[in-house]
């Protein structure tokens, strides 16, 4: 293509947009899923949305679109968010089409490249999957977070094609009796989960950004 995933959703594409607006996510090796303690809150599909962000010809063009969140539950108990887990179905994947300005190129065109085995392969791998391994406060004397707001600090594993890995970002979560609501936007490199176009160093990979910028809306209600 720097409490709440965002191609997750990640998900997830080619790289982010120049400049420090959103928050680096920490990347480490897969960890064990937080125990789903507390009372179960399902994730409304309809209204979560994840988004992506990223740019190629060297940062001059950049491309924006969603990915569905089609499952996904969280757990909550003494209203803080303990656990859970959503996938997005990579075959939602859409290009924004007021991110293609160019006269000979179409959207659409470019959705079918991003699902093709050149990047996510949607046919092979058509879940992406993010599963939360730790919540913790956000602690505004020890961290500096670029989302306003931010109330917490989460750990999941997010899984893109057959490649998983551990990430850790700053969220704004606000839990309700009936409802829980998470907002998030971090950048992924892209490469640590193995998306290269053509070949790692080639000149077709290098113009596309390594950096993904994802953002999510996540809404719950209590089953």
């Amino acid at each position: 293509m720097k409490q709440t995933v965002p191609a997750f959703i990640l998900l997830l594409t080619l790289a982010a947009c120049g400049g420090a607006s959103t928050d680096q996510a920490k990347t480490e090796e897969k960890k064990e899923a937080a125990a789903t303690t507390g009372v179960a809150y399902s994730i409304d599909t309809t209204t979560t949305s994840v988004k992506w962000r990223a740019t190629h010809k060297g940062g001059f063009a950049p491309r924006f679109g969603s990915i569905k969140v089609v499952d996904g539950s969280l757990n909550v108990e003494n209203g803080t968010v303990t656990g859970g887990s959503f996938d997005v179905n990579m075959n939602t994947l859409t290009t924004d089409p007021a991110s293609v300005t160019e006269p000979d190129k179409k959207s659409t065109d470019l959705d079918g490249h991003l699902k093709s085995p050149d990047f996510f392969d949607a046919a092979s791998h058509p879940t992406a999957k993010f599963v939360i391994t730790g919540v913790t406060p956000y602690d505004s004397t020890k961290e500096k977070s670029l989302l306003p707001g931010a109330t917490n600090l989460i750990s999941g594993n997010l899984t893109l094609k057959d490649s998983t890995l551990n990430i850790t970002f700053p969220a704004q979560i606000t839990v309700g009796e009936n409802d829980v609501t998470a907002n998030a936007k971090f950048v992924i490199d892209r490469t640590a989960w193995g998306i290269n176009y053509k070949t790692e160093g080639s000149p077709e990979n290098w113009v596309i950004s390594k950096d993904v910028e994802i953002g999510f809306s996540l809404k719950a209600a209590k089953k």
